[in-house]
């Protein structure tokens, strides 16, 4: 499940302050990854829920939610403290 705004956020600024240069975001298949996958990269998972988005979509979904994140850690009015 997609973490709340507030949650995405303080695991954003955790990763940034931890040294973290690059962020990957992968979207997957309808079916999702395989398991042995996810656990080889040691990640974290979100879900948009049981939808299938076009990748597309899930793209854009993903960016604003990264947006959003970044907007509360910079304490931008964008969030506006909504989930």
């Amino acid at each position: 499940m997609l973490p709340s705004s507030e949650e995405l956020s303080a695991k954003v600024e955790m990763l940034m302050g931890s040294g973290v240069k690059n962020l990957n975001i992968l979207i997957g298949p309808s079916d999702g990854f395989d398991e042995t996958f996810l656990k080889r990269l040691h990640m974290t998972t979100w879900s948009f829920g049981p939808l299938t988005l076009p990748h597309e979509l899930a793209a854009v979904l993903a960016s604003e939610q990264i947006y959003r994140a970044l907007s509360i850690i910079n304490r931008h009015p964008y969030h506006l403290g909504h989930n």
